[in-house]
């Protein structure tokens, strides 16, 4: 049964009494699915899984690793789900992001409200419990800045990009301190690399949905300040990338493997953020960039996998 009406536009995190109206339609496992944000959680996995194995040295406890995934895919949905309950008014406004269920109504929010707080509770029963619980401080910490601080941030300043980057750049802390009960030098340049990957990866993307992004009235920084500030911006951020990245050869159990794809991997990024100064397509730049950060980090992860064995 369908019953039709409209969604009140206000910026709202929190269930008003327009929403007992919103167009319900019949949601599949699918659609919650999709709102917890499947991509995410995969790259995210990734991240974990690195910093998990290097930590152990390519010597993993199954379990504790299996836990220690489980926990960290849980709360990384959380996040997706309950970011997306934030923004399900704002989504209706721009062309990738209104066919979602929360924006189109599919799927009523207080419904996506509760598979929020479910995930985020199992998962810290999980890592609490079945793991340890510096490794469930670390989801806490990322999950509260993912939610908490990034999601009404990108309504208000540019700066959004970056404590954004403090969330996305947990995952591999998760798993550092599932092996090790404590977050030594190694882990903190874990976090340093995703960190300093992030802006330049989101900033290529922001470049991408510009128009977008202006059609919801987020400041971006390619809407607020221009094409020329964010690849300055991007380059500033590849710079401290490349050295940042080549000193967890001397803090974490990787080997020469790992040096040598973090250097041309990192002289790559470099070079193809320079050339962000002379292009003269701008969308065809940022797009080649965007393809190639999810290249950077892919092999970045399977350098540290295959250098700790």
């Amino acid at each position: 049964m369908e019953h039709e009406a409209t969604l009140k536009n206000s910026d709202s995190p929190f269930p008003s009494a327009t929403d007992t109206f919103i167009q319900e339609k019949s949601a599949t496992w699918r659609d919650y699915w999709q709102l917890t944000k499947p991509g995410i959680i995969l790259s995210n996995l990734l991240t974990t899984f690195a910093g998990f194995w290097v930590a152990s040295e390519a010597s993993p406890d199954v379990a504790t690793l299996i836990f220690t995934m489980l926990g960290a895919a849980l709360i990384i949905g959380s996040g997706g789900a309950l970011n997306n309950y934030w923004d399900r008014e704002l989504d209706q406004k721009m062309q990738r992001t209104k066919n979602r269920a929360t924006a189109t109504g599919k799927v009523h929010p207080r419904n996506v409200l509760v598979l929020g707080l479910v995930l985020l509770v199992a998962s810290l029963v999980v890592l609490t419990l079945l793991v340890n619980p510096l490794a469930a401080v670390c989801a806490l910490m990322g999950h509260i800045f993912y939610v908490l601080i990034y999601t009404p941030m990108k309504r208000v300043t540019t700066l959004n990009t970056v404590i954004g980057g403090i969330s996305g750049a947990m995952p591999p802390l998760i798993g550092w301190a599932a092996v090790t009960e404590n977050l030594d030098p190694g882990a903190w340049i874990l976090f340093l690399i995703l960190f300093l990957w992030q802006s330049p990866h989101f900033l290529a993307l922001a470049m991408l949905k510009v128009e977008d992004y202006r059609s919801g009235g987020l400041p971006m920084l390619p809407v607020v300040r221009g094409f020329a500030e964010t690849k300055r911006q991007m380059f500033f951020w590849g710079a401290a990338l490349l050295p940042v990245s080549l000193m967890l050869f001397l803090y974490a159990p990787v080997g020469y493997v790992y040096l040598a794809t973090a250097t041309i991997l990192g002289v790559i990024y470099l070079v193809l953020l320079f050339q962000g100064f002379k292009t003269k397509d701008d969308i065809a730049w940022a797009k080649k960039l965007f393809g190639y950060s999810l290249i950077y980090l892919t092999g970045m992860c399977a350098a540290m996998i295959i250098s700790a064995i």
